[in-house]
Formats: C-alpha cells, structure tokens, sequence
C-alpha cells in the first residue's frame, strides 16, 4: 500500500511544469553554494548537490539535468575560491571541477535510463502480452476512476462481460497457437467496432471485459450487437467452433468498488453460459 501511495506521489509531481522544477533546482542549487562559502571549504557539502541535479534530470528532463549539472560543478568551483581553499595549481581548480562535473552527468544519464526503463514497464504491465487488450490490472483501475467519474457527472457507462464459449475445444482440436490466433482475433475484431474512449481487457484466459464510458443500454445494445456479429463472422470465417456469452451491466448508480461492478457483470454472463450460451443479457443497475 505504501508503495502504490508512493507512485502515485511521483506521478504527481512528473505533472508539475519544467519552469517550477527549473525554479526549483535553481534556488536548490544557489542556496547550496552560498551554505558552502560561509562553512568554509573544511565541511563539505558535495553530497547535497546530487538533490538538485538528481530532481531536475527526473522531472524536468536530460537537457535540464545537464544543466544542472553545470550548474552545481560551477558553485562548488564558486565556494571552493570564495572560501579560501587554496590548491598548489590553479588547474587544480578546474581538474576537480571538472571531475565534479563529470560525476553528475553520469548520475543524470542513470536516472533519465532508469526512468525511461520504469517507464516502459509501466506500459507493458498495462497491457495483456498475448493480445494487445489492456490488462486486468490497469482495467480494474479504469473502472474505478469511471466510478469515480460517475460520483461526480452522473453520466451512466457500461460493463460488458464477454466468455468464448467451446474454447477449450480449439485448444484441444487445434492446438494452443491457433488458441493464441482466436484470442488475439477477439481484441482485433472487437476493437473495429469501439470508440476511441472505449476499453477492451482481457480479464484472463478466454475471458474479457469491455467498459463503455458514458453509454446508456440503448446505445450499449446497438454497439455490442455489432461486436457480436463481428466477432462471429471471424469464427466462421476461420472455422473456429467458438461462440460468445455476453452478460451486460448499464450502470445509473455505481456500487462501492470495480470488483462489486465486475462481479454483476460476471454473474449475469454466467447466467448466459449455464442456459443457452452464445446470447447477450442486458441489466440496469440502478443502486
């Protein structure tokens, strides 16, 4: 809990302007090197600096990281002359300088290839590997940000529960790589007929959901009457014995969390799945 608390602080603060943690470094680094020339050059401060340097190549980027890089090997320059520190070359001054320098630009390069390594995991953790859908993970934090959205507006949106129905039996008949195709197929097929706004996750296995942002029932049936067609035409197409069971939720009141909401969706396509399978049910919930 702590760590997801923390990660979403971070996030937060990569939204802040490049201005204000330019600003920010500044001060940091100006405040420093005056601290530096008024302890004298016997206490060192040299450690404090990577705070600066360290915050702007974060947040602010590559460019600015260098800067402040520059930025602080020139104080330390500053507090070393100022604060009487004599050296037996004046090159000395400028060797070390240097050196400092040198030290911060390789802190500033690790951090801008740490970020952008989180960064791509943080991508790929938020979609399913096989398909392409998003995965069940961020999925569930969509859907919790459309209830929370919901509190807000009032705008009703949509859950759509989706189950292959006779997929075990393409595993078994076909083999798992055409398993593979007719679950990479569903995310293809599916997607043609979505909005932009529109998500498709794989829940997992054979399963999926699909949210519908500000959609009423009427307009979820006419949009998964069309996925539905779609989506078998493909299997036909194919020859894959797969149909669909599809439970559907219209939400006008939201329940307290994602899973209570998942849950709805999943019990009335299961309902589909234990009586006639390759059928639609559509329900309002309405708190």
């Amino acid at each position: 809990m702590k760590y997801v608390s923390l990660t979403k602080t971070v996030e937060h603060l990569e939204k802040i302007s490049k201005v204000f943690w330019a600003i920010t470094g500044a001060t940091l680094i100006i405040v420093l090197g005056f601290v530096d020339v008024v302890t004298g050059y016997e206490l060192s401060f040299s450690l404090f600096y990577l705070v600066p340097v360290s915050l702007l190549a974060w947040f602010a980027g590559k460019r600015y990281g260098i800067a402040a890089s520059i930025a602080s090997a020139g104080a330390w320059l500053s507090a070393d002359v100022l604060s009487g520190n004599h050296y037996s070359e004046t090159i000395i001054y400028f060797w070390n300088s240097a050196i400092r320098f040198g030290f911060f630009i390789i802190v500033t390069l690790l951090l801008v290839e740490l970020k952008k390594a989180l960064e791509y995991e943080r991508i790929l953790s938020r979609i399913d590997r096989l398909t392409g859908a998003t995965s069940v993970d961020f999925f569930y934090e969509l859907l919790q940000a459309e209830i929370n959205l919901f509190r807000r507006y009032r705008q009703p949106f949509t859950v759509a529960y989706v189950d292959l129905d006779n997929f075990k039996a393409v595993n078994d008949q076909f083999g798992h790589s055409t398993g593979d195709r007719v679950l990479n197929t569903v995310v293809t097929q599916t997607r043609k007929e979505l909005r932009k706004t529109d998500i498709v996750a794989r829940l997992g296995g054979d399963e999926f959901a699909i949210l519908f942002p500000e959609t009423d029932q009427r307009a979820a049936q006419i949009a998964l009457s069309k996925i539905q067609r779609g989506l078998l035409n493909e299997m036909l197409k194919n020859n894959w014995p797969v149909t669909f069971s599809i439970g559907v939720v219209t939400f006008n009141a939201t329940p307290n969390t994602a899973n209570e909401l998942i849950k709805m969706a999943d019990d009335l396509m299961y309902a589909v799945k234990k009586n006639e399978k390759n059928a639609i049910r559509y329900s309002v919930y309405a708190g």
